[in-house]
């Protein structure tokens, strides 16, 4: 569900370093400082070169950035009954099952329920089959970094989503995303992507756009590592609840994750 993912960009912004490019401007002259930022940062010339060059501004990302503010403008009932609806739940259910042995040993290790990872997973791409952006993402974040209402924010998301590449974890033609750099099945920013990935199919590299795996346990990580207790509730007013915040913090949606978590169990 990329326009929402965005809360994470606002919770980011508070622990993101200060870069030295300089927003706005001509915009050649901002990438080419962004490029000597990347090589302080240890990337490769040889990725700055391929994903850098010759990258042009995309004002259809800034278009629809600026009027996607007011999301939640609907009720939680009106809201809830356009994402949760008797097929998405029966879907849920299919997939609870069909990768019920893989959700067990993720709950084992990170504490959060199979219901609450499938139901992230439903709501952001439809358990993988949904749209999950045809943005690239370098282009996207170079162009977000250029403006300078959040330019600390996204140097910091282009910087991270040049050590994906770097990394070899997806390759430049599999860094598409949606309008803010989400990526992904359970669209990941670039950092986030980073700082909770998993690779739990132990291939060597973490894979949130192909290998499910990968996209499960790196949403449980998440939540675990932002204080997710397995066992405890997680309607809203309680520890839970506010762990996920780090997923999204528009109220809302949390509640929504849970009444689909709690319709995936029967409850």
């Amino acid at each position: 569900m990329r326009k929402f993912c965005l809360a994470i960009c606002f919770a980011a912004v508070f622990s993101t370093p200060t870069y030295a490019a300089r927003c706005g401007g001509d915009f050649n002259t901002f990438v080419a400082a962004m490029s000597q930022e990347a090589a302080a940062a240890g990337i490769s010339q040889g990725v700055i070169s391929q994903a850098l060059s010759g990258v042009t501004p995309d004002p259809a990302v800034l278009a629809f950035d600026r009027r996607q503010r007011g999301t939640f403008n609907k009720s939680f009932e009106q809201y809830v009954s356009t994402r949760v609806g008797p097929g998405r739940i029966n879907m849920g259910r299919q997939m609870l099952q069909r990768h019920g042995s893989l959700l067990s040993r993720i709950e084992q290790k990170f504490g959060v329920p199979p219901e609450i990872v499938v139901a992230i997973w439903g709501l952001e791409s439809d358990f993988g089959k949904g749209d999950i952006g045809k943005m690239p993402v370098i282009r996207t974040l170079a162009t977000m970094a250029h403006d300078c209402r959040r330019t600390e924010l996204f140097q910091g998301e282009l910087l991270a989503a040049l050590k994906i590449v770097q990394r070899g974890d997806l390759p430049l033609r599999d860094l598409i995303g949606a309008f803010a750099g989400e990526l992904g099945q359970t669209q990941f920013l670039p950092s986030s992507y980073i700082k909770y990935g998993v690779d739990f199919d132990g291939n060597g590299h973490v894979d949130l756009r192909h290998s499910v795996p990968d996209v499960l346990a790196s949403t449980a990580n998440l939540l675990h590592v932002s204080g997710f207790k397995g066992g405890a509730p997680y309607g809203e007013g309680t520890p839970n609840f506010e762990a996920m915040r780090e997923w999204n913090r528009a109220t809302i949606y949390r509640k929504t994750i849970g009444y689909f978590a709690d319709k995936l169990v029967g409850r």
